[in-house]
């Protein structure tokens, strides 16, 4: 077997040829791109270990010629800690793995090198792949987009780095989230999600920080947060560009140190929970204006995934449709030709969550009428493809502003609540009284929004005539939205 190392550091190659010969591992050393072009065009190689950072050439342009000249050879980049978000781009031209530098643990390194290239290890992983989505219910369908995605953020789940994935609402990033930590090694432990965007920021503290008895009214007990809960495990944080600031300043602070106190407490905790943050909005925007601290930013995307919106992977509708049909216990029914066509038709504001809720309100109609479900069982909208039509060459600050149901979305809001209140109730011991007060006062959050958003969807935000609908102030509206400055009204 043979592998070329390309590294402008004589040290580091002279390592790393001992290191692979004592495996008995043919291996070859260049400095510089030139001359790692010519020994791959004559000679065939199994893998090809490519520095980043070359004298003469980007380590990614060697990559490419790489696949170009001999595709079957893999490679695995080498890079710094700062260098890291490259790694994700050379993930997606084809890189096998990155390992990053100085290098820490030598096991780590010769047992990647000879899964690389062993053959069927890439077989066993793509089973493990499929084998954590389909469990955990994440569709990945045909898509080169989620096809990428999903290969992506299988070979980041096994590191330890924060993770940012952004994309739109109903699109599934909790689901990625779930399954980045199901791929990773830290799988035994617990996953711990919360909509930073759904509690009020007094509350949002309590959640994440925990509190000590007597921090304020109604703290009967002392209670742990989320960041001690997922010790060891994933802590989910979604809508991350509606934390406030002061909830800003401290995720930064233990971010950085590792280290938090509890709400009205004076010991020093620590954590090893993995953060992987969530938000819709581009927090990259938030930040120039100034509703987002550009150093937490820094912190949460040391790789930043993107999650394609459903109108740009409509090739995965049937898989979808597939899913939700066996989700809901209804395989023996399929959707018509026909049908399917009129949702591949539609640009899906709400993406995969408008699809689930549409395709159980058409079961809901059908009635176990028939096998089939036409189109007669779809929404009204659904059927007029030229109101739906996507804009062409239209500036995405010119777009109207998409809005989700707030009625479905509301409805399965009540549903989840109803089942842990129920469930709080029927336990053996009851839950403490304060966080039944506070999973009110999130209901009530919740409701105030949906009926803010619906009323900013049929007035076509236009605040002030919202307000004036809801018999509020403008006012009121930023403040259930939590927003700090007003927006066009």
């Amino acid at each position: 077997m043979n592998i070329i190392i390309v590294d402008d550091e004589k040290e580091v190659g002279t390592f790393l040829f001992h290191l692979f010969q004592r495996q008995s591992y043919q291996v070859d050393v260049v400095t510089n791109g030139k001359a790692f072009k010519e020994k791959v065009s004559e000679n065939d190689y199994q893998l090809a270990l490519i520095d980043l950072k070359l004298p003469d050439v980007f380590g990614l342009d060697l990559l490419r010629y790489l696949r170009e000249v001999r595709p079957t050879c893999k490679g695995i980049v080498m890079t710094g800690y700062s260098t890291v978000k490259t790694a994700v781009e050379a993930i997606k031209l084809g890189a096998y793995d990155y390992i990053e530098k100085p290098f820490e643990d030598i096991t780590y390194i010769e047992t990647l090198v000879n899964n690389a290239i062993q053959s069927d290890f890439k077989k066993t992983k793509e089973n493990d792949v499929r084998r954590i989505a389909n469990r955990i219910g994440f569709v990945v369908g045909k898509s080169e987009k989620m096809q990428q995605l999903i290969q992506v953020a299988n070979k980041f789940a096994e590191k330890n780095i924060n993770i940012l994935i952004e994309g739109e609402t109903g699109t599934g990033k909790e689901v990625l989230a779930r399954f980045i930590h199901e791929a990773s090694e830290r799988a035994d432990h617990p996953f711990i999600g919360v909509n930073c965007g759904a509690l009020t920021e007094t509350l949002l503290e309590s959640e994440l920080f925990g509190h000590e008895k007597g921090a304020f009214t109604g703290a009967t007990k002392a209670r742990k947060g989320l960041f001690e809960i997922a010790n060891n495990g994933t802590l989910f944080l979604d809508e991350i560009g509606e934390a406030s600031p002061p909830i800003q300043v401290k995720l930064l602070r233990i971010l950085e140190t590792r280290e938090y106190m509890r709400v009205g407490g004076e010991e020093t905790k620590r954590t090893n929970a993995r953060i992987i943050a969530a938000s819709h909005v581009d927090l990259r925007k938030a930040v120039q204006e100034g509703t987002f601290r550009e150093d937490l930013l820094y912190r949460l995307e040391v790789v930043k995934l993107s999650i394609p919106p459903l109108r740009e992977r409509k090739e995965d509708i049937p898989c979808l449709l597939d899913y939700f049909l066996k989700q809901y216990g209804n395989e023996h029914i399929r959707f018509s030709d026909e049908a399917v066509e009129t949702l591949k038709n539609y640009k899906w504001p709400g993406n995969i969550r408008e699809l689930s809720n549409i395709v159980m309100r058409a079961l809901t109609l059908a009635e176990r009428e028939t096998v089939t479900i036409s189109s007669n069982y779809l929404p009204t909208h659904l059927l007029h493809p030229s109101e739906n039509k996507e804009e062409k060459n239209e500036p995405v600050k010119n777009r109207p502003i998409q809005y989700v149901d707030e009625t479905n979305e509301l409805e399965q809001y009540f549903l989840q609540w109803k089942n842990e209140i129920l469930a709080a109730l029927q336990h053996k011991e009851l839950t403490d009284f304060h966080e039944i007060i506070q999973q009110l006062k999130e209901l009530e959050v919740r409701v105030e929004r949906a009926f803010v958003r619906e009323a900013l969807r049929r007035t076509l935000g236009n605040r002030r005539e919202a307000a004036k609908q809801l018999n509020i102030s403008p006012r009121k509206i930023r403040y259930v939205l939590h927003e700090k400055k007003e927006g066009i009204e």
